[in-house]
């Protein structure tokens, strides 16, 4: 049966412009008009293959004035909503290609998807990994059953290698991007959260370069309510979606980030379907700052028991931030899309959240080298209820007078308030007393 409605027309108006040409050589024959009826067959072809993640009402939304339910798409078995658009596009695949293989060259969520599902339908796979990959996800790689080849010191080394690999033994190398069959898998969540959330006013998805998650579920979405607002989130220190829009096309010229900590918020915009439907059916792009990505996963962490990474963390982000006041009152949902976040990334993350959330301060200050002086600070620190997580003396280096102890002492506190509280009581006792700015 054929759907026709104003929304499809919208989606054959938004790619009716995009050049049939391409440079990539894995997907070029996969793209074609994204359709909802697309849509509708890559959740029936996935359903076995991939988690239906729960949507489910979080304890934040007291918090910030509106109902939040968060998609939490992190429970994948690799950790990364990719999966969809990867089992999709895997299963898509003539049969005797599925026999040859397919090659991919990075670390990203989406090598690690096609490793998995590549398995488990029986698919030859190749991941080649650069020298610098971390071991964890070399290892990981291995063991969800792709064959893992080192080579090259950089993410351009491999790539080179794997398109080379390809062409001589007949491999598909796959890269993400953004044809219809891809693009159509991720479309998937938009009709899970259309079903699992009534009377849903507005949808929050991750943005960047890589749009096909916000793009493809704004046309499911978009499809079923108009009326629902779609909105995407970016970081403000790389707003390749706001410029690519602005100049009409995929920007080349942005200044990304390599450190994993940005996974795909900081990735250059990878094609123009994404970005045309993104322009038609998204009503807005926001950007939010590092400290907000930040708190959004100790928020994420602390109310929710959720590990994720800057990439599942930024749509809420945008509402710690305070970035869509008008969306107060509303019933919101929120997609958690990642959590493959390296364990000592996330030490750094979380001690580093605490500080900017105002919970862990640092002040030094001057005291005589008597006996007792140390105790009657602790005793100072135990009346405010502070934590004593490190203590420091210094006597050596000490530019004061002689015999006096330079103390520097690193304490958890509850909150902003509760901080101010222990400064105050601190410099009534200690007019010295200096604090560490975050």
């Amino acid at each position: 049966m054929k759907i026709v409605s104003r929304n499809e027309e919208l989606l054959r108006d938004a790619l009716s412009r995009i050049p049939q040409s391409s440079s990539r050589t894995s997907l070029s024959s996969y793209n074609k008009l994204i359709r909802f009826e697309d849509i509708s067959a890559a959740a029936f072809k996935i359903q076995c293959g991939v988690q239906k993640t729960p949507c489910m009402y979080s304890r934040l939304s007291k918090q910030y004035g509106m109902d939040i339910y968060l998609k939490k798409e992190f429970l994948q078995y690799t950790g990364s909503v990719k999966e969809r658009g990867v089992l999709y596009l895997l299963t898509s695949l003539p049969q005797d290609q599925q026999r040859k293989g397919v090659i991919v060259a990075s670390d990203s969520n989406f090598s690690m998807a096609v490793a998995y599902h590549a398995s488990e339908l029986r698919v030859p796979v190749f991941v080649i990994m650069s020298t610098s990959t971390s071991p964890a996800r070399v290892k990981m790689c291995r063991e969800y059953g792709a064959m893992v080849i080192s080579y090259g010191t950089t993410a351009k080394d491999s790539q080179t290698h794997a398109r080379r690999l390809a062409q001589e033994n007949g491999y598909l190398y796959l890269e993400e991007e953004d044809s219809a069959v891809y693009l159509s898998g991720l479309g998937t969540v938009g009709l899970e959260v259309y079903e699992q959330v009534p009377k849903l006013d507005a949808v929050i998805f991750p943005a960047g370069g890589h749009c096909g998650l916000l793009a493809g579920s704004a046309a499911a979405l978009k499809h079923l309510n108009p009326h629902i607002s779609v909105i995407g989130v970016e970081s403000e220190s790389f707003p390749v979606l706001q410029q690519s829009l602005k100049a009409g096309h995929p920007t080349e010229d942005q200044a990304c980030s390599n450190h994993h900590f940005y996974g795909d918020v900081s990735g250059l915009c990878f094609g123009s379907n994404s970005l045309q439907l993104t322009g038609k059916l998204v009503d807005k792009v926001v950007a939010v700052r590092e400290e907000d990505i930040l708190i959004s996963m100790l928020r994420l962490l602390e109310y929710e028991r959720a590990t994720v990474d800057a990439e599942g963390a930024i749509g809420l982000a945008a509402l710690v931030a305070g970035k869509l006041p008008e969306l107060k009152g509303k019933r919101v949902a929120v997609v958690i899309c990642s959590g493959n976040l390296e364990l000592h990334l996330l030490q750094q993350c979380i001690a580093r959240a605490l500080t900017l959330d105002n919970r862990v301060c640092r002040f030094s200050l001057v005291l005589s080298d008597c006996p007792g002086d140390i105790s009657k600070l602790l005793e100072i620190l135990a009346r405010e209820e502070a934590r004593v997580l490190d203590i420091k003396q210094e006597r050596t280096f000490v530019t004061s007078e002689l015999f006096t102890v330079e103390v520097t002492c690193t304490v958890e506190t509850r909150d902003k308030i509760h901080t101010a509280q222990l400064r105050n009581a601190l410099l009534e006792r200690y007019p010295t007393a200096a604090w560490t700015e975050r």
